[in-house]
């Protein structure tokens, strides 16, 4: 899909469905994708499939963005991320529904021309995953004066690269969200620019209405929700209307007075000796161990399933990470961890699998220790 497109008024009332991405085949004619836009996802874990959201309720959530930000018809979005993501899509839907202007970065991403590009385009406003913030810290680049704000998506930034962003001049502000709302669900306001940078709390947009769990699983409901899922069954499609006003996410958070902290996905905890056990929560842990020695997303802890212990914790390095550097955090960890929650030996490979904004995909990498594609 054109970025250009989407700048046109006449896309916004068109009432075809588009697909932002590439669908396999024809978008099939069923009642009900009218006026929607399709996006492919998994989620984090599952089979593909394609999420519809109407055109309304995209412009519903890119209003409440930059209402959250005070973008203004002064301001310029800037685009760095694919317009498949639902958060490169929704830069574009907020430039328009601003009346502002919007700057493609159209090159192969690298931070040095990112930053030369932001500082000839004099873009205010834009959406970074993690690892592109990693790469702005770890070329020691500063930010141009005009940027106001980045929103951090497609997974926490972690508070050490925060915070060297930050001393670096880069404005970032964590959010939450999710291609089933459209994109952000809470994030944090400009005046979060006024403290050391922390992943959450995170304010709820005010769209959005929330619930949680005794288990502390969040529901949602909104108007940016997404409508239904479009899944291919047999030869053809099935759409899937949203059955009801609320949605059931897969993640644990904390809610308190609107103030949303991400706790990770239900489906990630694992039982090892009949405690339960997050291993995302200890990927985050090394990483705080490390004091900013480790590279965020150069380690993953994956649960192998043990007959004995339910599950077994493996932690997995890149190759790039020092051995005595590897060691030394592991020591760590293990002179306060429970016995429950112990580490394997680590194993080690040349690189850890990811999709294209950075997400580790945890499912390949699990299957292929399985079939013994690292070594100790």
């Amino acid at each position: 899909m054109d970025a250009l497109l989407l700048t046109d008024p006449g896309f916004w009332v068109d009432l075809r469905p588009h697909a932002a991405g590439c669908f396999p085949g024809e978008i099939p004619r069923l009642g009900g994708l009218e006026g929607q836009v399709l996006f492919a996802t998994s989620g984090s874990t599952g089979p593909p499939q394609w999420l519809a959201l109407s055109k309304p309720a995209l412009l519903v959530a890119a209003a409440a963005v930059n209402q959250h930000l005070r973008v203004s018809e002064k301001s310029c979005w800037g685009l760095a991320l694919p317009l498949h993501h639902v958060g490169g899509f929704g830069v574009i839907a907020r430039a328009f529904e601003a009346g502002c202007a919007v700057r493609h970065f159209s090159q192969r991403w690298q931070a040095g021309a990112f930053q030369a590009w932001l500082r000839q385009t004099g873009v205010t406003h834009t959406s970074l995953v993690p690892a592109q913030v990693h790469d702005l810290v770890a070329a020691g680049l500063t930010a141009p004066p005009a940027l106001v704000t980045i929103v951090v998506g497609g997974g926490q930034l972690d508070e050490t690269t925060g915070r060297a962003a930050r001393h670096l001049g880069w404005p970032v502000l964590a959010s939450y969200g999710m291609t089933e709302a459209g994109s952000q669900i809470a994030t944090q306001g400009p005046e979060a620019l006024d403290s050391p940078y922390q992943p959450a709390p995170l304010s709820v947009l005010p769209i959005w209405s929330t619930r949680v769990s005794s288990e502390g699983q969040l529901s949602i409901a909104g108007p940016a929700l997404f409508s239904g899922r479009l899944l291919r069954e047999g030869a053809g499609w099935t759409l899937h209307p949203r059955a009801g006003e609320w949605h059931l996410t897969a993640d644990r958070v904390d809610l308190t007075a609107n103030q949303l902290t991400p706790r990770g996905r239900m489906d990630a905890l694992v039982k090892v000796l009949g405690e339960l056990v997050d291993p995302l929560a200890i990927e985050s842990e090394l990483l705080l161990l490390a004091k900013g020695a480790l590279v965020p997303g150069s380690v993953a802890i994956i649960a192998v399933p043990d007959e004995r212990a339910g599950h077994r914790l493996v932690p997995v390095f890149e190759a790039a990470v020092a051995p005595a550097l590897r060691a030394a955090v592991l020591a760590s960890y293990h002179r306060q961890a429970p016995g429950f929650r112990r580490l394997q030996a680590p194993l080690v490979v040349a690189a850890l699998p990811r999709s294209p904004l950075g997400k580790l995909r945890r499912a390949e990498l699990a299957a292929a220790l399985g079939g013994g594609g690292a070594s100790a």
